[in-house]
């Protein structure tokens, strides 16, 4: 039986008026804001079932929406998320999917385009209480709840390229709380997520990206 403390039930600092709908939704929005790392020219929000059916009263659009502009759950910005996004000239929309069956209910894809041109898919779940789990990038499945400071791999699934991450884990002094290799199949594009307890310098990105086989660093600190 999973344990459940006092701050599970009664949830985060946010604003309301749901964990689950609005905390979670702007956790998860947050997480991929931190996640793209770079100026965002567009965001495309598809959300699935309990999302889907009461996005709007519950604020899951603001709140998404919000969480993509950087605002923490308890920032009371995410009431203005729709105006502030327009402010800074970022088209948005909302994509109402009520066929597709997913593994969670409070389920969300977010797209997110630069200027650029660089694009970023994620698919995110609010699992109760402010928590969310990341389960899918860019089509790969993936599993992780961003819970710890994140460092997310992307690299091209040949051998060594998991020895020379851990390798620079290691000179670095970072402690491995979780560490897993998903991939989309066998020397295709992979994704290595690690995950520790305490913070991952950001040193280390310039001694993994040394390796040619590493597409692209995401680290994400303090969540």
């Amino acid at each position: 039986m999973k344990f459940l403390s006092i701050f599970d039930v009664i949830g985060p600092n946010m604003i309301g008026p749901s964990s689950s709908h609005t905390a979670g939704a702007a956790s998860i929005g947050l997480f991929v804001h931190k996640m793209f790392g770079r100026p965002i020219k567009k965001a495309t929000f598809i959300l699935y079932g309990s999302f889907a059916r009461t996005y709007q009263g519950h604020g899951t659009d603001r709140a998404l929406l919000g969480g993509v502009l950087g605002f923490a759950t308890d920032d009371e910005r995410i009431r203005d998320a729709f105006s502030i996004a327009e402010k800074m000239g970022i088209e948005y929309r909302y994509i109402i999917d009520s066929t597709t069956q997913t593994a969670h209910p409070n389920t969300a894809d977010i797209i997110l385009e630069s200027p650029d041109g660089h694009t970023l898919s994620v698919r995110g779940e609010s699992t109760g209480g402010g928590k969310i789990q990341i389960v899918r990038i860019n089509q790969i499945e993936v599993a992780f709840t961003g819970e710890y400071s994140t460092l997310i791999c992307v690299q091209k699934d040949v051998p060594g390229v998991i020895t020379h991450i851990t390798s620079c884990l290691s000179a670095h002094n970072v402690n491995i709380a979780f560490m897993r290799l998903f991939r989309e199949k066998k020397g295709k594009t992979a994704y290595t997520v690690i995950e520790s307890d305490e913070f991952i310098p950001e040193e280390i990105l310039k001694d993994i990206e040394s390796n040619p086989h590493i597409y692209e660093l995401m680290l994400i600190e303090d969540y």
